[in-house]
């Protein structure tokens, strides 16, 4: 026996309407996809890396360093206008 929460029992119906599926036929398929992750021929997800370039004098070792003081320097001239 499987109790079924009520999101869960309103796809299944969808699915039986829209296929014609029987519960167990229903049921089973949604397991199968759940299990399998919808499709075993899927490949994994890759990102494509590209070259940003590379500035002179810019050591990227302290990017978060550099990050700060960019921005330092942002909000003091910001603030410098509001005078």
């Amino acid at each position: 026996m499987v109790t079924l929460e009520p999101d869960v029992e309103a796809l299944l119906k969808k699915l039986m309407s829209e296929r014609g599926f029987s519960f167990k036929v229903a049921i089973n398929h949604a397991v199968r996809l759940g299990l399998t992750n919808g499709d075993n021929r899927q490949r994994p997800f890759e990102t494509q890396s590209r070259s940003m370039g590379r500035r002179e004098g810019v050591d990227l070792t302290k990017a978060l360093r550099l990050a700060g003081e960019l921005e330092d320097e942002e909000i003091l001239r910001k603030m410098s206008l509001r005078k």
